[in-house]
């Protein structure tokens, strides 16, 4: 009997830990609005809340990526896309992540933010262990230097993230348990709130 593997996640650290303070921020003042706010202050505070929070979440806490042997899963803020590797052409790596399927279709991995300065970070360590590598043998200062740096140090988070995804798309990609058809999911537990949120405040607005 077989067990199927769990999924392992990818999510950005930052992203999390910045939604949790922009939740508290928003909270602290709409619930301040809340109790102390006079005439349609506390109504237009509500509608903020019920507007800012989906958003708040679905932009910074939600994303995330799930991979198991059969299929890549990618919770974007408001999609859900379930591909099975062998549908998956490439995975591309610019000015932001993404998958592209065989069909040409794109699909943005929201949870892998691309970091131009982590990626700089990076490279100057990069440089830096070639040079510790190099000066091996020659002195005291530079032997073992380079050895303590911990593999894949030299490559962004968001990289070795991506080279984990290629890993697995070159060894799975052709698998028969890999084969199916690519699934999308509206969030509609994000958009509903969000769009109750900006009608209220809409009507709050207009009516004066």
């Amino acid at each position: 009997m077989t067990t199927q593997q769990s999924d392992r996640t990818y999510r950005s650290s930052a992203g999390i830990v910045g939604g949790v303070l922009l939740l508290a921020i928003a909270a602290w003042l709409g619930i301040d609005a809340l109790v102390t706010g006079n005439g349609r202050t506390p109504w237009l505070a509500l509608a903020g809340l019920i507007l800012a929070v989906p958003l708040i979440v679905a932009f910074t806490i939600r994303p995330a990526v799930y991979t198991n042997d059969d299929r890549l899963r990618i919770r974007n803020p408001f999609r859900v896309i379930v591909l099975p590797w062998a549908e998956i052409a490439t995975l591309r790596s610019a000015y932001s992540n993404e998958v592209v399927v065989r069909s040409g279709t794109k699909y943005q991995l929201w949870a892998l933010p691309v970091s131009l300065r982590a990626r700089k970070k990076a490279a100057r360590r990069a440089t830096r262990r070639a040079a510790d590598a190099s000066g091996q043998g020659r002195g005291i200062g530079g032997f073992g230097a380079a050895r303590h740096l911990p593999e894949g140090a030299d490559r962004a988070e968001s990289d070795r993230a991506m080279d984990d995804l290629r890993e697995l798309l070159e060894a799975r990609g052709e698998k028969e348990s890999a084969q199916g058809e690519i699934t999308v999911r509206w969030a509609y537990e994000i958009a509903g709130p969000a769009l109750a949120g900006a009608v209220l405040l809409a009507i709050l607005l207009a009516v004066g």
